[in-house]
């Protein structure tokens, strides 16, 4: 089997999740031409690198992406300015960016299309990229709870 064909073919799958999950164009944005993929054990794609950094992680146990930093912030740089976003307070941020989980009484906005286990941007109020995680509760549900955690951070962006 050639190498070729088999990376071209992880790509376009890649590209293919990516699309159903975050939307149009957000397959080529997140994985550009010479991304380079980390299989399981069983042949399925496990990791997407590019260089040596992880734009994403495919999870085995729904098929769905969850991201690295670095493809948290190439999909901020294209996804419309509200889509998957959770802004927090001011006086979290440096806990979320290290790493920290963002609690529902620090959301001041959050997308409303957002649904419980939605991969999501955590962002500060002029907009830029803070964290990325999973949403632990819906946008509706992270603007009318007080108490509680509303994403799940995987990896914060160290300013």
């Amino acid at each position: 089997m050639s190498t070729d064909c088999s990376e071209n073919s992880s790509l376009f799958r890649i590209r293919t999740i990516a699309e159903y999950q975050f939307g149009r164009g957000a397959g080529e944005a997140l994985f550009p031409e010479g991304c380079t993929f980390q299989y399981s054990t069983t042949g399925r794609i496990r990791h997407a690198l590019y260089g040596k950094e992880r734009l994403a992680t495919i999870r085995a146990q729904d098929g769905r992406l969850t991201l690295g930093i670095r493809g948290a912030e190439r999909l901020h740089e294209i996804l419309p300015p509200d889509s998957y976003r959770v802004v927090i307070a001011a006086d979290v941020l440096e806990f979320v960016s290290a790493g920290k989980n963002a609690f529902a009484r620090h959301v001041i906005a959050a997308d409303p299309e957002i649904r419980g286990g939605d991969e999501v941007l955590v962002v500060d109020e002029e907009g830029r990229l803070v964290a990325t995680g999973t949403a632990m509760l819906s946008g509706f549900e992270m603007m009318e709870f007080k108490y509680g955690v509303a994403v799940k951070v995987r990896a914060g962006k160290v300013n």
